[in-house]
């Protein structure tokens, strides 16, 4: 007999070799026909795990760990659906993902909605059948064997891949064997709320030089109402999608002559422009300088900064009287000349340099994705140099700027504490007290953090901002990462008090993100409604008959001279049918004027926001719309 530990502390006896789903079934039979995990020592496994003497324990009956577990046999009760379906089909890898899961699979069947109907059937096949998954392993050479006996190249290339001394597992569930390191489920009937969502292309690996496999997604919750909500939140996102009122609203395009790298129509520009007017107007109050350095630099400077070793297969090149040169995929080494170019004293700092840089990295085609993932985007950087006293202050500074510039967007945040990566310049000790000076001001300013274990920049620790949008989303815009590295590689010195040089510590910043991608998170933010202040067009005016043209464009040259966006819109057509346009281009104020407005002076002003009506002197709504704009309004 061994003796294992609940949460409770309470002891429980079970027979040798007894697995985790024993230690369930021993509490009681509704624990382990809700179970979906288990936590061994802390450790997250599957319930088929033997459990050991001394061992602590507890039952997962929900949760990340459970979910992702429940995910993944999602994964594999669809492989084996399609098999059934689909006998020619060939699988690559399925994992389990935040939402749900995918298989990436090559198949000479092309995907429709209606073949992932019949995949959803067949799944709910096995899953009512209950099969019992059941994990074993084999030998290399068997395994290898055995995958090119059934024809699967790719599964024989993740083996041929894998360390020579590495196990090699598989799991089995009836007439369907994979390759897999697990965890799964004891069988396919705990398979609980699922929904096949959509198909997408997918190069094997990433790699645009091999096949372009088929990727099915599926959505995977632990109860009906969640994947219910899941579901219209995605119904929700759809009539968000960045990109296609990017189309509709004339924002941007996207085209095959650039991939990944976005065309700004006149509309989209005066978004942007309102952005970096707003950007530079923060930051001179928040006490910034601004600066620009050049897009393409020699590869002596890149390698001085550590990105040529460590991110030279994202960056651009181009060879100027036959010398290497990189274009830049970041601002930084730029700006560490820019500081260099000067001598410095204790009294320059803390020196912030902020520079709105066009920067160019290379993604996989595979990978982009409207303003979200592009090639090319301009990055709202900063680069703050100080004392190392000065490093907590300055942390605390640059939050409180962010939390101005996401509170003007109506936008929450979480703060996530990127740690030391294995790939990393400098000693422990350095990243150890960035580490604690990024926790000690975030936990100062009475903010809470999650930590991310070893995801810091090569140079440095960072904190991640989250921003949260209006239907629950959450995208990674505000970084801010605390670097001793690159003042040292650059010999970067100020003057101190004593007279002596010293080295700076490093800031590098960024709110926005990147304009392009802070463009797209808005543009869903806001279902492309934006707010007055940054809408395109702010005013549309109206006239009723052509008698009021006249007064119409008089009051459009008024608003015009008053800074205010507005058009005009005198075509021959019914009253009803302009409104009807300008409602679909999300234009905040309709100002319709007919004869009486036209002798009284007066507008009749209609709210894209409520449709209400109100008739106002021009003036007053004049000043009405300027408040809005000065106010930032949401």
């Amino acid at each position: 007999m061994i003796k294992v530990y609940l949460p409770d502390g309470a002891a429980l006896e079970l027979e040798d070799g007894a697995t985790c789903l024993d230690a369930a079934k021993a509490i009681s039979a509704g624990l382990a026909r809700a179970a979906f995990a288990a936590e061994l020592d802390g450790k997250a496994v599957e319930l088929m795990t033997p459990v050991y003497d001394g061992a602590h324990i507890a039952i997962l009956t929900s949760g990340e760990d459970a979910l992702h577990t429940m995910r993944h046999t999602a994964s594999h009760v669809m492989a084996q659906a399609i098999q059934h379906l689909y006998p020619d089909a060939k699988f690559a890898i399925g994992p389990a993902i935040s939402t749900g899961f995918y298989y990436d699979i090559d198949c000479k069947t092309v995907f429709t909605p209606e073949d992932l109907k019949k995949i959803e059937a067949e799944m709910k096949k096995i899953i009512k059948a209950a099969l019992p998954l059941e994990r074993f392993v084999m030998p290399r050479d068997e395994a290898l064997a055995y995958f090119r006996e059934k024809n699967e190249p790719y599964k024989v290339e993740l083996i041929e891949d894998l360390p020579e001394d590495a196990e090699i597992s598989f799991y089995r569930q009836g007439d369907f064997t994979d390759l897999c390191a697990g965890p799964h489920l004891p069988d396919t009937g705990r398979v609980k709320a699922f929904s096949l969502t959509s198909v997408a292309g997918a190069y094997w690996r990433g790699d645009s030089s091999r096949p372009m496999l088929q990727r099915i997604y599926g959505a995977a919750f632990l109860t009906k109402e969640e994947l219910q909500a899941y579901i219209t939140r995605m119904e929700e996102a759809k009539k968000r999608d960045h990109r296609k009122l990017g189309r509709e609203l004339g924002l941007f395009m996207l085209t095959e002559e650039g991939p990944g790298f976005p065309f700004f129509l006149p509309k989209g520009m005066v978004l942007r422009n309102t952005l970096i007017d707003y950007w530079r107007e923060v930051h001179k109050r928040y006490g910034y300088v601004e600066i620009s350095t050049p897009m393409i630099l020699n590869r002596g400077l890149w390698e001085r900064s550590g990105h040529w070793e460590h991110y030279k297969n994202n960056m651009y090149t181009t060879v100027i009287d036959e010398e290497n040169y990189g274009i830049k995929p970041m601002n930084c080494p730029g700006g560490m000349l820019v500081y260099a170019a000067e001598p410095h004293s204790y009294r320059d700092l803390p020196l912030r340099c902020g520079e709105l840089g066009l920067v160019h990295r290379h993604e996989l085609s595979g990978t982009l994705h409207g303003l979200f993932r592009v090639r090319c985007f301009t990055q709202d950087d900063a680069h703050i140099f100080m004392t190392r006293d000065q490093m907590k202050d300055e942390i605390k500074n640059v939050v409180k700027l962010f939390d101005e510039v996401y509170s003007t967007f109506g936008l929450k945040y979480e703060i996530e504490l990127s740690t030391m990566p294995e790939d990393h310049i400098g000693t422990v000790e350095e990243w150890e007290e960035n580490q604690n000076v990024l926790k000690e001001a975030i936990t100062d300013m009475g903010k809470t953090f999650v930590v991310n274990e070893g995801d810091g920049a090569f140079y440095g620790p960072k904190l991640d901002f989250h921003i949260e949008d209006c239907i629950g989303r959450t995208w990674q815009c505000g970084t801010i990462q605390l670097d001793s590295q690159l003042p040292e590689r650059f010999e970067l010195e100020y003057i101190g008090p004593d007279g002596a040089p010293h080295r700076p510590v490093m800031i590098h910043r960024v709110v926005f993100g990147s304009i392009e991608r802070f463009i797209g998170v808005i543009t869903e933010h806001f279902a492309g409604a934006f707010p007055t202040w940054l809408a395109p067009v702010q005013v549309k005016v109206l006239p009723i008959t052509d008698r009021t043209r006249e007064y119409a464009a008089g009051v459009l040259e008024k608003l015009n001279a008053a800074g205010v966006r507005a058009e005009l819109d005198d075509r021959s057509e019914k009253i009803g049918y302009k409104i009807r346009e300008a409602q679909l281009q999300k234009i905040p104020y309709m100002l319709v004027v007919g004869d009486k407005e036209s002798e009284d002076g007066t507008v009749a002003v209609r709210d894209r926001r409520d449709g209400s009506n109100q008739t106002m002197p021009l003036d007053a709504f004049l000043a009405k719309i300027q408040k809005e704009v000065a106010e930032k309004a949401l």
